[in-house]
């Protein structure tokens, strides 16, 4: 199965330039999920490509920054912030990302999209919408 993320447009660069090797979050998916597709948020507002799940580290913020510092792809200042009222977190590491040739609107392909919070499962059909 695979997720929608959205994800601010100056960490989608770092995931693109190998800066940014794993992407956190507060809550994790409760199916299994191998990879994501990533939304863009505004500006940009596209379906920009996706990646495949290495594996997800789940452990306190302390150790999660602890490995995963080097290709966090932003600063220790902003991992503390985001992570400061959470006892534990999630670090997804990306693997194999695949930016699409053309950026996708997800109006294209989602009736009524809304940005999602957090994550949102995408159906079998929609992806192939994604490929063509």
């Amino acid at each position: 199965m695979k997720v929608l993320l959205s994800i601010k447009p100056e960490y989608v660069e770092q995931i693109i330039n190998g800066n940014k090797k794993f992407e956190y979050r507060k809550r994790i998916f409760k199916k299994n999920v191998e990879s994501v597709i990533v939304y863009s948020t505004m500006p940009v507002g596209k379906i920009v490509g996706e990646f495949t799940i290495e594996k997800i580290i789940n452990d306190s913020p302390e150790e999660i920054w602890n490995q995963t510092c080097k290709y966090s792809g932003v600063s220790e200042n902003f991992f503390k912030d985001y992570f400061s009222k959470h006892k534990e977190g999630f670090a997804i590491k990306i693997k194999d990302f695949l930016e699409y040739k053309e950026p996708i609107s997800p109006k294209d392909i989602f009736n009524n999209f809304v940005a999602p919070q957090s994550y949102m499962y995408v159906e079998e059909d929609k992806l192939t919408a994604l490929h063509n």
